[in-house]
């Protein structure tokens, strides 16, 4: 997994933001990879896979908030983040 710090300087909008919707998909998709090379090696973690759909779930309300609040930063952050096919 990516260095907290990295993520979030990579992704933020401006000089201090920890906590923009931007800042917030990009830490959940680095842990969501994370956790799923984890269950792919432990296919019985359902405690894990629990938590792994409840990150899918954050990261896609605040993913449609983002769309409905600025459609062009959306793109910029799915296209970043290379999430829609």
């Amino acid at each position: 997994m990516e260095d907290k710090k990295v993520i979030i300087e990579s992704n933020r909008v401006h000089e201090n933001d920890t906590g923009s919707p931007e800042v917030q998909v990009a830490l959940l998709t680095a842990r969501i990879n994370h956790l799923n090379e984890h269950l792919k090696a432990n296919p019985h973690d359902y405690h894990s896979n629990r938590g792994l759909l409840k990150m899918v779930g954050q990261r896609r309300n605040l993913l449609a908030y983002l769309q409905k609040k600025d459609i062009g930063r959306y793109r910029a952050l799915i296209a970043k983040l290379g999430l829609r096919k």
